[in-house]
């Protein structure tokens, strides 16, 4: 019989960036860069009408995968993305306690075919970029940064 005590934490997406990436630093320097990422489904209605929505997706890099990101990709660029879900809160300036389930990516493809990216700075770099991941916190405001 298998053992109960495993688990598995793992998420795989390949969808748009939808917003741009932010780069930040936390106060011992370790850089972190967020950006959205939408993935898209089909859904059938009752009437047997298919129609297609997004999903959004938080996505948080780290240190040399954070730097990465954050020169390399640009909105509306196709990405693969590996890492684990995390949600996090904290308590808000205003006392509220928030909440936030992101995708901590430890691998990022990109997707976009050469002659297609925005920019010259894409050009040349390898399409599969791994790096470790490492522990923090994002946020969509400044002023609520937990760190």
């Amino acid at each position: 019989m298998a053992d109960s005590n495993y688990s598995l934490n793992k998420v795989m997406l390949i969808g748009n960036v939808g917003r741009a990436p932010e780069m930040r630093f936390t106060p011992s320097g370790v850089p972190t860069t967020s950006f959205s990422v939408a993935t898209e489904r089909r859904i059938k209605s009752p009437e047997g009408d298919w129609s297609s929505t997004a999903d959004w997706h938080n996505i948080v890099t780290w240190e040399k995968l954070a730097e990465r990101m954050n020169e390399l990709l640009t909105k509306g660029s196709k990405v693969y993305i590996e890492g684990r879900i995390q949600t996090r809160s904290w308590q808000a300036q205003d006392g509220t306690k928030q909440f936030r389930t992101e995708i901590v990516a430890n691998d990022v493809k990109l997707l976009t075919p050469r002659n297609n990216r925005e920019g010259g700075s894409m050009n040349g770099v390898p399409a599969g970029m791994h790096d470790d991941m490492g522990p923090g916190q994002d946020s969509d405001s400044a002023e609520d940064l937990p760190f």
